[in-house]
């Protein structure tokens, strides 16, 4: 126990555990966001539009994780009038995906960039957080969360059923367009803390366990975060106590929390939180069914 409260003094750890924490309480959220738009693969486009991001920052001699969460932010805006395609967003992601990997691999072979510094970029290091991460990070959580109270009816339409969304008057594209720079930024951004193939622990896993548990988007947004907190800060404490990569354990604590609720009962969900027509806020509900549709 001593030997863990003195790495608790340490300011990497410290910085770590700040980042986790504002992470838990933001990138959930998103988690959400990515569910409803039903754009799971998008992280593995932005860890892609990431590494061409760095690739361009390493040659411009600008700071190579800013440029990435630049690229991501351009790229997120830019699939975002490819929605209403046939193919839809998972298409549009999987253009990007492939285009942006081709465009990084050109930029560091044209530019004599070493290419090993740039992947290692991608894997991320909790321990590695700085302060200007910290600040990112908390500027981002600030952004969700004002995107998600102010803006929590629209949403909801627009993740229940675009059309729908279109009909009842809602701005749909000026909404998804900043979901998905939203969205873009937040992977990048999980990308420095747990490496591109840990992101799912800081955003999907909480989302696919809330859904198990929240009966509306804000009910599921709350459950989200809990999941997050809980599975980030006992995750952590669990590596530092055991002594190994605070990414995989992220990962599998959040990953079991995530299984245990598949294993509640349906009954036993619906007495965590009763559905009902319309929560508090005025959300659409159904209750035992979907919260959305596409």
């Amino acid at each position: 126990m001593d030997g863990f409260l003195d790495l608790l003094s340490l300011p990497a750890v410290q910085r770590s555990a700040i980042g986790l924490l504002i992470a838990a309480v933001g990138l959930p959220i998103v988690g959400v966001f990515i569910i409803g738009l039903d754009i799971i693969a998008v992280r593995f486009a932005m860890m892609h539009v990431a590494l061409l991001g760095i690739a361009v920052g390493l040659l411009a001699g600008l700071d190579p994780m800013l440029c990435g969460l630049a690229a991501c932010a351009l790229a997120g805006a830019g699939v975002a009038p490819l929605a209403r395609r046939p193919t839809g967003l998972p298409g549009a992601m999987g253009l990007l995906m492939t285009f942006a990997i081709a465009a990084a691999l050109l930029v560091l072979s044209v530019s004599g960039v070493n290419a090993t510094g740039a992947f290692e970029l991608l894997w991320g290091s909790i321990l590695a957080t700085r302060e200007i991460d910290l600040i990112v990070l908390g500027a981002l959580t600030v952004v969700v969360h004002v995107l998600f109270w102010r803006w929590r009816r629209q949403l909801a339409l627009l993740l229940f059923d675009r059309e729908l969304a279109l009909c009842s008057g809602v701005a749909a594209g000026p909404l998804l367009l900043a979901l998905l720079v939203v969205v873009a930024v937040a992977i990048g951004a999980s990308i420095r803390l747990t490496g591109a193939l840990l992101v799912d622990a800081l955003t999907i896993l909480p989302a696919l366990g809330a859904r198990n548990l929240g009966r509306s988007l804000r009910s599921m947004v709350l459950w989200a975060v809990v999941l997050g907190v809980v599975g980030n800060t006992a995750g952590f404490a669990v590596a530092l106590l055991i002594d190994q990569p605070p990414g995989p354990v992220l990962v599998l604590v959040a990953g079991t929390l995530t299984l245990l609720t598949y294993l509640i009962p349906e009954g036993a969900r619906d007495a965590i939180d009763p559905g009902s027509r319309t929560d508090r806020g005025g959300d659409p509900v159904a209750a035992g069914q979907r919260v959305w549709q596409h």
